[in-house]
């Protein structure tokens, strides 16, 4: 654990009570401290009143009483890569130390109070934009902006009352690695179909937090059918352990806060017995976030041809047609739109220049979920239209989410499961005989991987019915 420094100053007095303390780590100067206006050089009296404001509720100004604007503070959330903004960020004043994020599964609700507690808090909109309303004015405070287990925690130094305080992106940008704040502990399995490995370095991760499950980086690689071992010039290096020893094990799944699942090319049920599809289903069910491509359909909808290899509520998630056919190079997808996450989805790819209107052209389209099945449990965020697609006639739900447990009511699930139908990692690749990340695509990320980064950090995010 990193060590605490001081949480708040409060114009150079401290609060016993309020007072506590952040990680310094985490911790990013974005002002300079102005406890008072004084325009002379005379030396500043800081000794402070008997009736002095010592917490921060009491230094919300009223702002209407002079007729002005509420103290505010503004910015933008971005991704960690620095270039991607993200929409439904929490953004929030915590009353005392947030404290060190738990690790692994957990039942973390939007409907919950944030740790810490909270003075004022908002959320991005699908510009990844947010004001913060009546904020302290005259003394230090801290920000946290948090996106599930990504956290950053930004000091923001004295500010004047009655007018609002833009932060920099690079301020609220989410961390990059461990001395920026939180980066949440994700397992991905290399696939030789999909390569969602390169995914995570496109979105920002900084190349050491990539390791082995042997090593202490915040990404862990593990092998499917596809890179098995790092490039001898990688920050990393090693040997990548089986899949198996990932989704066969409830105890090693239970120290991840993502399970990311890469295609492939096959269903391969050898490797996926059915002790390994109920260990996936109550690490999900506990508050697991989970991500699968495309042949990973067989946690959802059985084995091709067997479907009692898996497990009966899940099957009622998707209606699948493992045998449809699979031979566009591309397709035109739709956003579904009719929900309000979706709308958000909607405006967020058209402000990031992946779509124009509704449609979204993607690569390399696969039909094997057919539509939302029986449960209606699951929301789509991307679907082929048959009077709409190219060419005519297919239809298909090409990415999708759900919330766990699915036999319980949706203001009491936990976990979120996605499943995409696509293959993500477009100009990327992960063979077996090449070495970890020599072929990934160093590109800027392409509209089809905005779209799945969207889905990958609403993913990650609290939990709430979904909408």
């Amino acid at each position: 654990m990193r060590e605490h420094t001081a949480f708040l100053r409060a114009c150079g007095m401290q609060n016993d009570d309020t007072m506590k303390y952040l990680r310094a780590s985490s911790i990013l100067l974005v002002g300079v401290l102005a406890c008072s206006n004084n325009p002379s050089e005379e030396p500043i009296d800081a000794s402070p009143s008997p009736d002095a404001c010592t917490t921060m509720e009491c230094a919300v100004a009223d702002c209407s009483l002079k007729g002005m604007p509420r103290t505010s503070v503004s910015g933008r959330v971005m991704a960690p890569n620095g270039t991607l903004p993200l929409a439904g960020a929490m953004v929030y004043v915590p009353l005392s130390d947030p404290g060190p994020l738990p690790e692994g599964p957990r039942c973390d609700r939007c409907d919950a109070e944030p740790l810490g507690g909270s003075l004022t808090q908002t959320s991005t909109d699908a510009f990844g934009k947010f004001s913060l309303q009546d904020v302290p004015a005259g003394m230090d405070f801290p920000i946290v902006v948090q996106v599930g287990s990504w956290r950053r925690i930004v000091n923001v130094t004295a500010l004047a009352a009655c007018q609002d305080t833009a932060l920099s992106e690079e301020a609220t940008r989410l961390p990059r690695d461990r001395s920026e704040g939180d980066v949440p502990r994700i397992a991905v399995t290399t696939g030789d179909a999909d390569a969602l490995e390169c995914l995570v370095r496109k979105i920002g991760i900084a190349d050491e937090e990539i390791t082995t499950d042997a090593g202490d980086g915040r990404v862990q690689l593990f092998v499917g059918n596809g890179a098995k071992q790092f490039a001898p010039t990688f920050a990393s290096q090693g040997q990548f352990a089986d899949a198996q020893t990932l989704w066969n094990d409830p105890a090693k799944l239970a120290t991840y806060d993502i399970v990311v699942l890469s295609c492939e090319g096959a269903q391969r049920p050898q490797t996926k017995p059915l002790t390994a599809m109920q260990a996936l289903h109550d690490y999900a069910d506990l508050g697991g976030r989970v991500f699968m491509s495309h042949w990973h359909n067989i946690w959802l909808g059985g084995e091709r041809g067997h479907p009692e290899h898996g497990l009966a509520d899940w099957r009622t998630v998707i209606d699948f047609d493992f045998g449809a056919a699979q031979n566009e190079a591309t397709q035109t997808a739709i956003v579904d739109r009719t929900t309000p996450r979706g709308e958000t989805f909607t405006q967020w790819l058209a402000n990031v220049g992946a779509t124009t209107g509704d449609t979204l052209t993607i690569h390399e389209p696969r039909y094997t979920a057919k539509r939302l099945g029986s449960a209606g449990v699951a929301q789509q965020w991307l679907h082929v239209d048959p009077a709409r697609s190219t060419p005519l006639g297919k239809q298909s739900v090409q990415d999708l989410v759900f919330t766990t447990p699915i036999t319980a009511n949706a203001d009491e699930r936990c976990g979120k499961v996605v499943f995409s139908d696509m293959h993500v990692s477009s100009g990327s690749s992960s063979k077996a005989s090449i070495p970890y990340p020599t072929s990934c695509s160093t590109g800027d990320l392409t509209a089809q991987e905005k779209a799945l980064a969207f889905i990958l950090f609403d993913m990650s995010a609290c939990v709430s019915p979904i909408l």
